[in-house]
């Protein structure tokens, strides 16, 4: 008897540390593909299509629209917020400032304009 409740103690245990040990959001948020809708700008709403990628301990990538691609120069990243640099066609560096909502959400800004981002799928 003593060896059965010891077998069923070691199993019930091996479950339950299995069942914390998964996790549903990725170990890397931000990190991933994902779309980033800025709207109510002078050129219309604009939607960004970006994969970032870690290299070397820092997130990097590009913006992509439908007509052009845009380097990102800079990501500040913190455990609720993410900050993305590039240069602007007028030629100075903007940032679209993004406040995590849920794991596959991001709201924020790019100057005075609403920015949405919306984990990408695969």
């Amino acid at each position: 008897m003593k060896k059965a409740s010891i077998i069923l103690f070691m199993f019930l245990f091996g479950i339950t540390l299995q069942g914390l040990s998964q996790s549903t959001t990725p170990t890397d948020f931000y990190a991933g593909k994902w779309e980033i809708a800025v709207n109510g700008t002078p050129r219309g709403d604009i939607v960004f299509k970006t994969n970032l990628v870690r290299k070397d301990g820092k997130l990097t990538g590009e913006l992509v629209t439908d007509d052009n691609k845009r380097p990102i120069t800079k990501i500040e990243e913190k455990d609720k917020t993410l900050v993305i640099y590039f240069e602007s066609s007028q030629g100075g560096e903007i940032s679209i400032d993004l406040t995590k909502v849920d794991d596959n959400n991001l709201k924020g800004t790019l100057m005075d304009f609403t920015a949405t981002a919306k984990r990408v799928k695969e």
